[in-house]
């Protein structure tokens, strides 16, 4: 019966079976489907509906999950990605002006461009254009901007009177709610429970009903219209593409996406022990990418959650394919999904950022020119609470110290290119 997936999949030559994948395919699913919640939730705060985010959401994961399985053949999920999803909303749509059609166009010119790169030599060119260092800067400031964003949807910290950021007021409801949620998951996280993520949402929102900030009424409400829950499905808008925020939008998207999924992959595909996948699995996930702006939400990329259901034993892309087949079903809970409040998707957010700081041990900070402009990226994407211009100049300052100090020739003429790209947008910014 199962002779043909041996086949397609090529399950004996991994050394696994059909039980083993599917197991593999379910593990991975209850680690990463807190996304659905959390990646829909960011992305109404760029003013996209709430409940069509969610099945824009669902789309994507089912896509990227069935490509991966198909075509890539390895047991890497592919769901939108944290800290991307912050980028569309914060950046691109709050900070840079972009209407939230816009931004999902430049999603898919973003994606257009990650596929040709996925396709051809260029993904090569372009990984070894760009210092380690400000890889895992990008990496670091994403991780720092994904806690700020949970302590203020928390309520933790908010705008002070007297400084920037202030604490919030730990007698509010939602505050002592995101607090309880948050010791309950790093607690989960710290144990390693299976699905510890899935389980804080639930606890959260529990916990949440109990300080009275869920009208559970709402869940026995009317079902989703086919207008509302696929509105923005094919609503990307190309109004602004002669825009510089445009472009500026694209490259810093191109920039992030590329650069994480090649560590990503390359990381995940070393760990089932079949590095020859890694092209195939590389290209899958430009075609998700790019798919996603026509679904109508950020990115897919490969998940780091992936790694549970590799753990599990999964090795081919049957375990993605497992994992698609599920997000198809979990369409049936979004009227649960749509209660789940700010609190409990909060110390995700909180938690996640953390673990991606923890790349700054990685930094060479004996070399200024290599540490400084990484650790402005560091700071800068918080603190601008811009992604796109932290990356700016962090790309500018990194040739301007190597050719101050005579090592010129440690510079990529790519890496060249790209900073003067970034600079000329500042100056036209200048000069309006």
């Amino acid at each position: 019966m199962f002779n043909w997936m041996d086949r397609f999949f090529g399950l004996q030559t991994n050394g696994t079976s059909v039980k083993r994948e599917m197991s593999a395919g379910v593990i991975g699913f209850f680690t990463v489907v807190y996304i659905i919640a959390v990646n829909s939730l960011i992305l109404s705060e760029s003013g996209m509906p709430l409940e069509a985010a969610i099945v824009a959401t669902i789309a994507a994961s089912v896509f990227g999950c069935l490509v991966m399985g198909f075509w890539g053949n390895a047991p890497i999920l592919l769901v939108p990605g944290m800290g991307i999803n912050a980028l569309f909303s914060y950046t691109m749509v709050q900070s840079m002006g972009l209407s939230w059609p816009e931004a999902l166009a430049v999603v898919f010119i973003s994606g257009l461009i990650f596929v040709v790169i996925a396709f051809t030599p260029l993904a090569k060119l372009l990984n070894a254009a760009v210092p380690y260092s400000l890889k895992e800067a990008i990496t670091v400031g994403l991780g720092l901007f994904l806690m700020l964003i949970g302590l203020e949807k928390g309520g933790i910290v908010e705008r002070g009177t007297s400084s920037i950021l202030a604490l919030g007021s730990l007698g509010e409801p939602h505050v002592l709610a995101t607090v309880l949620t948050f010791v309950v998951a790093i607690v989960l996280f710290i144990r390693n429970v299976p699905g510890n993520f899935l389980i804080t949402v639930v606890a959260g929102t529990v916990i949440a009903s109990f300080f009275g900030l869920i009208d559970m009424s709402a869940l026995g409400g009317s079902s989703i219209e086919a207008a509302e829950a696929f509105a923005v499905f094919g609503a990307l808008s190309f109004d602004g593409i002669l825009s510089m925020a445009f472009w500026v939008a694209v490259f810093s998207l191109t920039m992030v996406i590329v650069f994480e999924n090649i560590g990503t992959v390359q990381g995940q595909v070393s760990f089932v022990k079949r590095p020859e996948k890694f092209g195939r699995a590389f290209q899958s996930t430009s075609v998700s990418s790019m798919a996603s702006g026509i679904f109508g939400t950020s990115p897919t990329v490969a998940s780091a959650e992936s790694t549970a259901a590799m753990a599990a034993g999964g090795r081919t892309g049957l375990t993605s394919v497992t994992a698609g087949i599920l997000f198809m079903v979990s369409v049936f809970f979004i009227p649960a999904i749509k209660l789940i409040p700010d609190s409990a998707i909060a110390p995700i957010l909180i938690i996640v950022g953390g673990l991606m700081v923890q790349n700054i041990r990685n930094l060479d900070m004996k070399d200024m020119s290599e540490s400084f402009p990484a650790l402005l990226i560091v700071a800068l994407i918080p603190f601008t609470y811009s992604i796109a211009d932290g990356i700016a100049i962090g790309f500018i300052l990194y040739p301007i110290l190597k050719v101050a100090i005579g090592k010129w020739r440690e510079v990529s003429m790519t890496l060249y290119i790209i900073a003067g790209l970034f600079l000329m947008n500042f100056v036209f910014h200048v000069i309006g």
